[in-house]
This record gives structure tokens, sequence and C-alpha cells, in this order.
């Protein structure tokens, strides 16, 4: 193996794009190949500890830097990572979603995109500009293309642009790209040269809320059902795991694939919801011959996906069943030795904020093709799936 080419992580979390960075000379689709470290992240960013734990629990050889992006100077990156302005081959990074995400849009200063934190991209463009990289890929939830947060994203364009990046951009959705989720995430591009960057032709195709088109030369979407194939059966339930309580009852009897309008007088359930009246998470069950919904980060107690099978509480009562962690990560297509710490809603919480790893891999493999740091000799997804 040659010299690893360096990677500063911006907003880190619990590591996917790090994760992607690491592995995108790996095989399509295939999690536990690490590959043979082309790249390498020299240092990880972040304010939340509990995610810089993550980080150090699964790259172990990571420099990382805990604090405030806005209170963190460019130049401190550069000399924890030990690299020079210009070294860094890619800056990668998420600015917290909060902002632009439809969670908790009924906040005035968030549908008027006042949020302080959307200040956070300012700051990645900051580093952009000062440790001038040979390329960067930015990526957040869809909400920040939305006309609401119009002036935000193209300040931000209009910022990488005057660099000389010519930053390209396109929301893209998980499951077309070998992810067992339908995850629609947008992604900014950028080289240093000013070549446009050409974003990856999805992989696999499938219906989804949005699209019934479905491309019969592409790998059909993977299904929750075929994500959680081989996982084991805990002995026992653990008790954050039941969905009891108030809706109980009625989230056990919603078939796969439905939620709360099961109990409308549409439906077959029992009449207790008004038609669309809630959000259509709210006691969502997954569907196993579909990809995963969006995994939320910070759900309430009866948002979903929740597992299409139910289990018994104490009472011997039949109850939904949250998803466990093993089956997150599954969905999310990180590996299965993936450590991450903590009660079960953190663990959520991280995973809910990652980039899933089959998504964000097959941006930075890409864009290292594209740059000619590796060639397209790897094997094709077709080969992978016959």
């Amino acid at each position: 193996m040659g010299q690893q080419l360096p990677v500063v992580s911006l907003f880190s979390g619990a590591g996917g794009l790090d994760l992607a960075v690491e592995r995108a000379d790996a095989q399509p689709f295939e999690p536990s190949d690490a590959g043979t470290g082309l790249l390498k992240v020299s240092v990880a960013t972040d304010y939340n500890e509990p995610a810089l734990q993550t980080l150090r629990a699964n790259f172990a050889e990571v420099a990382t830097l805990s604090g405030d992006i806005r209170k963190v100077s460019t130049e401190q990156i550069l000399e924890t990572a030990g690299l020079r302005p210009a070294d860094p081959v890619l800056v990668v990074g998420g600015p917290p979603c909060t902002p632009f995400s439809k969670s908790g849009f009924w906040l005035e200063q968030k549908r008027e995109s006042r949020d302080p934190n959307a200040s956070l991209l300012d700051e990645y463009v900051r580093v952009v500009r000062e440790s001038r990289p040979e390329s960067f890929i930015l990526e957040n939830v869809q909400g920040l293309t939305y006309k609401t947060h119009k002036e935000q994203f193209e300040r931000l364009l209009k910022s990488l642009g005057e660099l000389g990046y010519n930053p390209q951009w396109k929301v893209l959705l998980a499951a077309d790209y070998g992810v067992p989720q339908l995850r629609r995430r947008v992604f900014v591009v950028g080289r240093r040269d000013g070549k446009k960057f050409e974003f990856p032709e999805p992989t696999h195709s499938g219906w989804s809320e949005r699209d019934r088109k479905i491309d019969l030369d592409k790998i059909p979407h993977v299904t929750a059902a075929k994500a959680f194939t081989d996982l084991p059966v805990p002995e026992s339930v653990s008790l954050d795991e039941i969905v009891d309580g108030q809706y109980g009852e009625l989230a056990s009897e919603i078939p796969p694939g439905q939620n709360y309008l099961w109990h409308t007088d549409r439906y077959g359930g029992r009449n207790r919801f008004e038609w669309r009246s809630r959000y259509w998470t709210f006691l969502l069950r997954l569907d196993p011959s579909r990809p995963s919904t969006t995994l939320q980060a910070q759900p309430g107690p009866w948002v979903g996906p929740f597992h299409w099978e139910n289990v018994r509480n104490s009472m011997g009562e039949e109850r939904a069943r949250r998803l466990r962690v093993n089956e997150m990560l599954r969905l999310m297509s990180f590996p299965d030795d993936f450590k991450i710490d903590g009660v079960r809603a953190e663990v959520q919480r991280q995973l809910g904020n990652a980039v899933p790893l089959g998504l964000g891999k097959a941006v930075v493999r890409a864009l290292m093709l594209q740059l000619g740091h590796i060639s397209d000799g790897e094997t094709s997804a077709a080969t992978l799936f016959s």
C-alpha cells in the first residue's frame, strides 16, 4: 500500500462519512470490506463528546478535536492532523441538520430559517477556504434545499464557488445505492481544479413515496427483511424495545408497512384517528418487503419505524417492537462490529444523524475515481449480486 491520502472530517458525528472515506476503495455494497486504506481520516471534529467516543472506539488512530467549530481555528485542525494548507485531499462533513430538518418545523425560527446553528455552513466554507483541500464533500438533509432555506443554500453555493471549487449538488436516495433505507440526503461536492463533479449513477431501483418507476436493468432495492438476514435473536426482549402505554395496543394491530392511518375510517383498524392528522411516522411499522423508511434520530415514543413483528409484554399482551441496535446498524449499512456505547436512545440518536455507509461510499468513490486516485477496476454491482 502506498502513502495514504489525508482527509479532514468536520461535524463527524458517529462517523458515517469517515467510514465511507476509509472504505471508498472497497467492494461496493460490502460493509465488511475495509478496502486497502487509500484514504485516511487525519482528524475528526465534533462538539458532541459521546459522538467522539464512538469515533475513538472505531477509528483508534484518528486524532480528534472536541469543541464548537466556531471556536476552533482551521490552523488548529490542520496542526492536530499534522497537515498544512493544500495537504488534505478531501474535507468532508455534515453540519448539524437541525436547522433544515422537517423535525421541529413547527418552531417559528425554523420555518423562517433563523436557527443560529445555520451559521455552521459558513464555518464549513471557512475551513475549506483556509485548508484548500483538493476536494470537499458536504452532506445534509434534503430540507436544506427547500425554498425556506433558499437564501442560506444559495449563499453556501456562492461562497464555495468563489473559492474556485465549482460546487455541484444533488439529492440522493440511499436505497438507490444499496442501502436498505429510503433516506434522502443532499450532497454538495467540489474540486479545487474547478472541474465539474459528476454524481454516481444509481445502482439499485425500486418504488418510493415519490417515484413509482422501477428500472429493471438495476438491482432491486435491498429490503428490510434481507438486511436483517442472519441477525441473532436474543433470548429475551428488552423492556425499552416494547412499544407500550397509551397507544401500545393500537400499534400492535397495525399491519407491516402501515401507520396510524390504519386506525381511521378509511382502513380496517379502529376508527381512532382523523385522516392525515399526524405525521407519517406515527405508529409506523416496517414493511419487510421494502427498504426501511428513514431512521429517526430523536423519535418520540410513538414514532417509527417499528419492527413488523410483535412481541409480548410482561402481561403477555402483544405489542410492537422498536428496532434493536444491530438492526439499526444494518439499515445504515454499517458494519456489524461497529461500536456505539450508551443507552438505546443515544445509539439511535447517533445513527439517525449519520450518513449511511453505502451512500457515502458511492459519492466518495465517484469523486476519487474522477480525481484519478483510484481506477474503476472493482467487481461490478451486477456481478456482486448475481
